[in-house]
């Protein structure tokens, strides 16, 4: 039965819209991230691999990247349900340096309305 789910899962996720420039997933940027984003009908997602050329210390990934990557996966959540928003405020509570070299999964979904101009959202 887990594998079943795991596979319609799989099928019925949808790759999300991106711009060519944007830093984190534009395909034409070639000095941004280029991160893929996934929808699975709830949560938009990805995979990045912490490199040393978006280093702030040493050995230490930039944490205004950390940043980056959370503001989109949240918006990304609302792009694949056909919303278009920007980000009016951003709080990140961050609980560790995350070390070059590793591999971070950020999701991000929709957890509220106000209107219909106002979403909530939340990520990690």
């Amino acid at each position: 039965m887990t594998a079943s789910k795991n596979y319609i899962s799989l099928c019925t996720m949808k790759e999300v819209l991106r711009y060519k420039n944007c830093f984190v997933c534009g395909e034409k940027n070639i000095g941004g991230l280029q991160a893929k984003f996934f929808y699975d009908g709830e949560k938009a997602f990805t995979d990045v691999l912490a490199t040393d050329n978006f280093e702030g210390y040493h050995e230490i990934f930039h944490g205004g990247v950390i940043a980056s990557l959370l503001d989109e996966v949240m918006i990304k959540a609302l792009l694949a349900e056909n919303i278009f928003a920007v980000t009016a405020e951003l709080t990140i509570k961050y609980k560790l340096p995350v070390r070059i070299g590793t591999k971070l999964k950020f999701t991000g979904k929709l957890i509220n309305q106000k209107g219909g101009k106002l979403f909530f959202t939340e990520g990690e």
